[in-house]
């Protein structure tokens, strides 16, 4: 089963036309990520002070429909692949079950000099605890 979250589209989040500015949508799928970790017991910002980053390596996102103005979406997220130091997540926003965007996005592990570290124990049960 794959972590969901909603979110209202406000006028901040649109262009002159009341349609959800294209880049909003990594917003969102950052705020996603963030909640997905959250609900299985990683918080960032631990992470970032023991000196361990989670950088966004590489993001695959199509546009299908827009979001409007006033209207809640629902994002979901779900592992679709985890390596020895990334994780590539595979996210869906929608509408009423109607799909407006679909993301892969990679984020890997790094240390305060950049180079990339091996994930946490932690994260390495996040492919299995959210499939059952």
């Amino acid at each position: 089963m794959a972590h969901r979250i909603s979110l209202k589209i406000y006028y901040e989040d649109t262009d002159a036309g009341g349609v959800v500015y294209y880049g909003n949508f990594l917003r969102y799928l950052e705020r996603a990520r963030t909640e997905f970790l959250l609900d299985y017991g990683i918080n960032v910002a631990e992470w970032h002070n023991r000196g361990l980053f989670f950088v966004v390596t590489h993001v695959d996102i199509h546009y299908k429909k827009p979001a409007r103005l006033g209207e809640t979406i629902d994002i979901t997220t779900e592992v679709a692949e985890m390596k020895n130091a990334s994780i590539l997540l595979k996210n869906l926003v929608s509408r009423d079950g109607v799909i407006l965007v679909e993301a892969f996005v990679s984020f890997a592990c790094i240390d305060r000099d950049g180079r990339p570290k091996r994930l946490p124990e932690e994260l390495k049960g996040l492919s299995t605890s959210i499939h059952k």
